[in-house]
């Protein structure tokens, strides 16, 4: 299976994985499974912190290799399926995140349930 985290589903394994559910943490832990982290939560995560928003793990970039994520750039299919994207959730960010896994046949491993709703595969953190 192939996961993309949510920018929080990130933070929480990197922080406090004991916050996510058991079925998130094994499918994540799983060697099996290809887990990746968009370029979209990185650019989520900076800039919550330049606004002091939020605190992450530093340096984030080695963190990830460490637990094995694999980098998920942006691509212009992905900025082109955005806008493909029915105005159901406000967030620019998450909605990046599903474009993302609709392009590339993904599982969105995330806590917003309204995500949910646009029809994407869904493992709940």
């Amino acid at each position: 299976m192939r996961l993309l985290l949510d920018t929080h589903v990130l933070l929480w394994w990197l922080g406090d994985p004991a916050t996510l559910t058991d079925v998130a943490c094994v499918e994540i832990a799983n060697p099996r499974n290809a887990v990746y982290v968009s370029a979209a939560s990185v650019q989520e995560i900076t800039i919550k912190q330049a606004l002091n928003r939020l605190t992450c793990p530093e340096p984030l970039l080695p963190l990830l290799g460490v637990n094995r994520f694999a980098p998920l750039p942006i691509t212009l299919d992905h900025a082109l399926a955005l806008g493909t994207l029915p105005s159901l959730h406000k967030d620019p960010f998450d909605r990046q995140l599903v474009a993302q896994c609709r392009c590339e046949d993904m599982t969105l491993v995330t806590r917003d349930r309204m995500l949910m709703q646009y029809g994407v595969q869904i493992i709940p953190a």
